[in-house]
């Protein structure tokens, strides 16, 4: 079974090329933002707690987001492997799903970081937040708050995986299809 991580900043792209390697790879995608708009819009307790601490820019709490992932795991059958986009964001929830996945004799395959430089970033997430209609990507405070949580607790989990020997790093700037091509290169190594 293939499991990737695939990983970045806020505005690196994970989501555009999440989609790619779905249909190429045939695999199940589990996006924490997905789970959260699923819980959001349904109106749940869980969708009420993640919407205040998006809304602030901070990260949703492990136990949250580890019983989302669990449940989306449960509920998919015969997958080929899954495309984990935006989790794990901290060593604690990698450490989590460690856990997890073993106790479904499942592992991480390997991680994919984007490396995007942070002007970059933040000019994505403008752009981005014209047409998305999130809070949180239309407030330079709150992308500034987002990019600052994601280099303090989030940039340690590459290195968790890296000890792992399942670190491995695509530069993230340029076309679409040629930023596809180099992390499909990665994976036909796994």
């Amino acid at each position: 079974m293939l499991n990737i991580v695939l990983f970045g900043p806020p505005g690196a792209g994970k989501g555009t090329q999440s989609e790619k390697l779905i249909a190429k790879y045939e695999l199940e995608h589990i996006s924490t933002g997905d789970l959260f708009r699923k819980h959001l819009g349904e109106g749940t307790d869980l969708g009420k707690l993640a919407r205040k601490y998006m809304d602030e820019g901070r990260l949703v709490p492990d136990e949250v987001v580890i019983g989302m992932v669990d449940d989306k795991i449960k509920t998919t059958k015969g997958a080929k492997g899954f495309i984990l986009d935006g989790f794990p964001r901290t060593v604690a929830q990698a450490e989590a799903l460690d856990k997890l996945l073993e106790e479904k004799d499942m592992r991480i395959s390997g991680m994919i970081a984007l490396e995007v430089p942070e002007e970059e970033l933040k000019e994505r997430i403008r752009h981005r937040g014209k047409t998305s209609g999130r809070v949180d990507d239309q407030d330079e405070e709150k992308i500034n708050t987002r990019i600052k949580v994601y280099k303090e607790e989030t940039l340690p989990v590459a290195s968790y995986y890296e000890k792992q020997g399942k670190l491995s790093t695509v530069h993230g700037v340029g076309g679409i299809d040629e930023i596809f091509g180099k992390i499909s290169a990665v994976i036909d190594q796994y």
